[in-house]
Order: structure tokens, then C-alpha cells, then sequence
């Protein structure tokens, strides 16, 4: 049987949602199906797997700093919608790597790319992000690397 597309999952959790009267859950998955036929509309192309977990991974980033932001002016009910969008968002995420995972990726990476310092961080964040999209925020993948490399 063939597996299935992030994007046809999403499309089922929507039906899903609509059957269950989840007025939460359906407006943020339709949102992320929102933004990704823009992006299709936008460039012309269908998005595959790993450009659809982008989008996922972008809408995250922005409800943790939404949350973040909202706690801090003291609207912890904003906050809170915020971070059960996040839920909703991160049922279709790919399981999180540990710190060990990712250091093991990072020492791949440097030694695969031959990088000697700051000067080849590119070349290593670019190995790094098809294997850790989604799975680890990458500020935090950006932040170790320039750690190893530093080192």
C-alpha cells in the first residue's frame, strides 16, 4: 500500500475534525491548508512531503512566538489558544530527535561537508535541515552547530 502524503493526512484530519465539530482544530488545520495551496499557487508546483513539514514547522515557530508573546502582555488565554493550535500542528510533525540524535547528526555533518569553521556553516545547515526539519527547532540545530564548529 502506498504511504500516504502530509498533504492527504491533513485533508483526512480536516474531514475528521468537521465530523467531530472540533471548531478549533478545523480552523488551524484549514489554515495550514491554507498556506500551503498559497505557496502551491504562488510558485506553480505541488509541494511535496518534505516542503508541506516547512510549512507545518513555519506555522509552529510563529504560535510559539505568538505564545511567548501573548504570556508576556499578560493575555495567558491568547497564550494558551496558541499553544493548542501548536498540538494540532505537531500531530503531523515526524517524532523529535533527542540531543544525542542530533549531536550525532551535527558530527555527520561536519565530517561529511569537511568543515573546518564559522566559515562553512552553510554548507553544514544545509546537510543538516532534510534530516532534522521538523524535528527539532532550528534555531537550536543552528546554535549547536556554530558551538561545534567553534570548538
Amino acid at each position: 500500500m502506498a504511504e500516504v502524503s502530509l498533504k492527504e493526512q491533513l485533508n483526512n484530519a480536516v474531514k475528521d475534525a468537521m465530523r467531530k465539530t472540533d471548531k478549533l482544530k478545523l480552523a488551524t488545520l484549514r489554515m495550514a491548508q491554507a498556506a500551503i495551496k498559497q505557496i502551491e499557487i504562488d510558485e506553480r508546483r505541488e509541494l511535496s512531503d518534505e516542503d508541506v513539514l516547512e510549512v507545518l514547522d513555519k506555522m509552529l515557530k510563529q504560535r510559539r512566538d505568538a505564545a511567548s508573546q501573548y504570556d508576556d502582555a499578560g493575555r495567558e488565554d491568547l497564550g494558551d489558544k496558541e499553544r493548542a493550535e501548536m498540538v494540532y500542528i505537531e500531530e503531523f510533525m515526524p517524532e523529535a530527535l533527542t540531543e544525542d540524535d542530533l549531536d550525532g547528526l551535527i558530527r555527520v555533518a561536519i565530517s561529511s561537508t569537511d568543515a573546518q569553521g564559522m566559515q562553512d556553516m552553510n554548507r553544514v545547515m544545509k546537510e543538516l535541515r532534510p534530516q532534522v526539519l521538523g524535528r527539532v527547532e532550528m534555531g537550536h540545530v543552528s546554535k549547536k552547530v556554530r558551538d561545534a564548529l567553534a570548538s
